[in-house]
């Protein structure tokens, strides 16, 4: 099975018909299905990409997003939580991993614009984040409450408009 087939017969077994929807427990289930593991990094996604159709009044599919990783940061893991949060899509074009890092001092920096006009939103996480998501991961089994730690993060990320 292609993956864009896969993500979207387990989008619809979740029973979601807008990332805005999804409980943690459905967040959990359907990454852990999609990513094969729920670690700490997919939350930061799915933070930014629900922050993301909330702040720029979207809808799931309607929205593009870059996804840049920071330099030393083990995996892109965070762009699986955007792509279903944001409902981006490889296979649309409208979600890419970068090939470039992201700036010194970050663990990540997405970039995230309506598909139909040019203004969106710069996310940057800092890299100071890495050592409490490692321990997160490390201290903390259950993946809800991974989860669930995660979103209790303060100040995860900066936000930025760009043009």
């Amino acid at each position: 099975m292609s993956l864009l087939f896969r993500l979207l017969l387990l989008t619809s077994l979740a029973g979601a018909s807008s990332a805005r929807a999804e409980t943690p427990e459905q967040w959990v289930e359907l990454l852990t299905r999609v990513h094969g593991g729920f670690g700490s990094f997919l939350p930061v996604g799915i933070r930014i990409g629900e922050d993301a159709l909330h702040r720029l009044n979207a809808k799931p599919r309607e929205l593009s997003v870059v996804f840049y990783q920071g330099e030393g940061v083990p995996c892109p893991c965070p762009a699986d939580g955007v792509m279903l949060a944001t409902g981006a899509s490889p296979g649309q074009g409208t979600l890419q991993v970068a090939a470039e890092k992201s700036p010194p001092g970050t663990f990540a920096v997405v970039l995230i614009r309506p598909r139909t006009r040019g203004e969106g939103l710069k996310y940057t996480v800092p890299i100071s984040f890495m050592p409490k998501l490692g321990q997160i991961n490390s201290t903390i089994h259950d993946p809800l409450a991974r989860y669930n730690a995660v979103m209790a993060l303060p100040d995860l990320f900066t936000v930025e408009p760009v043009k």
